[in-house]
């Protein structure tokens, strides 16, 4: 044995855990390479990284893309968070100022709201009801279990940040460099009259060597100046402005009754502006603060987009309603709430002329109660949560609506009644008393 060993990076064991084995994946991502790639490198870089054929990864991207549409996003992911073979930072740190990259900053910020889009779209399209979160799960466990299986093999070298290089220049712009051996040849304190081969210096007959003159004093350095402060950019501020204006005039616009701006629509356009404020401030070099604005309304955003609020706007009051109508005439053709549950009693009304409304509510729990031996028409849905209508059951996310007549116990002839329950967000419940 020599005595020398290979060192090696521990393998992530059981007993470094869940957060040790992301802790280190992250510290020794794979590097997008530049040979090999077809996009940006990222099913080639997974494939060197752990010892798989890069066209295994590609079809694994496909399917997770063909069922629920993840592998657009997982790989803008890479494509966002995985460093190139020569960079010092990914796309994104790059764009924070944490080092330098290959991806510039404009293009990291188109890659961010392109990321946020997709996701939107992989957890609320309708290719394959579930696939997005059953493609995003499988494509997580897998590289989960890569790394801590392979994690300790191929781990890329660490990238030495470019040093920078000064250089130091003399007065007339040359470097000073003095010949040791010349300077004491010529120097005026030589020993005179030395004689290498022994000979009589009376013997020699030598023109004189010239004198000797000294160089001339180098110039005085330039004294140095400090760069001017770099002005501060107004772009942040004035995005941020105008992403103030958006987002009042399309909560304006709703409660007038222009319904397209929903609360998606309306996170959307300011996500927009922001994002259009970062592209800006790539190139003047400012608006980098927006980021803190732009990441919470991302994710606010995809929230948004993952559970469908179709129907959530800002009209109505919050808090809890239990509304007992004695009278058909008493009933609003409309109960319109934002946040909050809403409790109708309907039991307790005499026959008398037909009877149409509307329940909608934005986030919370809607119950109708109906007098037993009503003829009741009646259209039930939510936009997440369990619609439960005459023991007609749904559960789950955009689920179809339930619609339909219950004529009760007695058959044909009770009061008429026509029900419209939506809500975004909550249970609905129609039921008799």
């Amino acid at each position: 044995m020599s005595g020398a060993s290979e060192t090696r990076a521990p393998k992530p064991g059981p007993l470094n855990g869940f957060e040790e084995t992301v802790k280190d994946f992250w510290g020794s991502r794979p590097r997008r390479p530049h040979g090999g790639r077809k996009v940006a490198g990222v099913a080639a870089a997974i494939g060197n990284r752990y010892g798989l054929d890069p066209v295994v990864v590609r079809v694994a991207l496909v399917v997770a893309t063909i069922f629920g549409g993840f592998g657009v996003t997982f790989y803008l992911l890479g494509w966002l968070f995985l460093p190139g073979e020569s960079d010092d930072v990914s796309g994104f740190e790059g764009l924070i100022g944490r080092g330098r990259s290959s991806v510039s900053p404009a293009f990291a910020v188109v890659l961010s709201i392109l990321t946020v889009v997709s996701v939107g779209g992989s957890f609320s399209g309708s290719w394959f009801d579930g696939g997005g979160l059953i493609s995003f799960a499988l494509l997580g466990i897998a590289l989960y279990l890569l790394h801590r299986s392979r994690g300790h093999e191929n781990r890329p070298a660490p990238v030495t940040p470019r040093s920078q290089q000064y250089t130091a220049f003399t007065g007339n712009g040359a470097f000073t460099m003095t010949d040791t051996a010349t300077a004491e040849a010529k120097s005026p304190a030589s020993p005179q009259g030395w004689d290498p081969l022994a000979a009589d210096p009376a013997g020699w007959d030598l023109p004189d060597a010239p004198s000797y003159q000294e160089p001339p004093p180098p110039a005085p350095p330039k004294a140095f100046k400090a760069p001017e402060p770099r002005r501060r950019s107004k772009v942040g501020s004035a995005t941020f402005g105008l992403a103030v204006v958006t987002a009042g005039a399309g909560v304006l616009a709703n409660l007038n009754g222009v319904t397209w701006f929903s609360a998606q629509h309306v996170i959307g356009l300011v996500l927009g502006v922001v994002g259009l404020g970062l592209v800006t401030g790539a190139f003047v070099r400012g608006g980098r603060g927006l980021i803190g604005l732009a990441v919470p309304l991302a994710i606010v955003g995809m929230i948004l987009t993952t559970v469908p609020f179709q129907n959530f706007d800002f009209r109505g009051g919050a808090g809890d309603l239990d509304l007992t109508p004695a009278a058909a005439t008493d009933v609003k053709p409309l109960y319109q709430h934002a946040a909050g549950d809403i409790d109708l009693d309907l039991s307790k009304m005499p026959v008398g002329s037909p009877i149409t409304t509307n329940v909608v509510n934005g986030a919370g729990n809607s119950t109708i109660t109906v007098p037993d031996t009503a003829d009741v028409t009646f259209d039930c849905r939510t936009g997440a949560g369990t619609a439960d209508c005459f023991n007609r059951t749904t559960d789950g996310i955009s689920q179809d609506a339930l619609t339909g007549t219950d004529y009760g116990a007695d058959g044909v002839g009770g009061q008429k009644i026509t029900l419209h329950v939506s809500n975004t967000v909550g249970d609905v419940e129609v039921r008799r008393g």
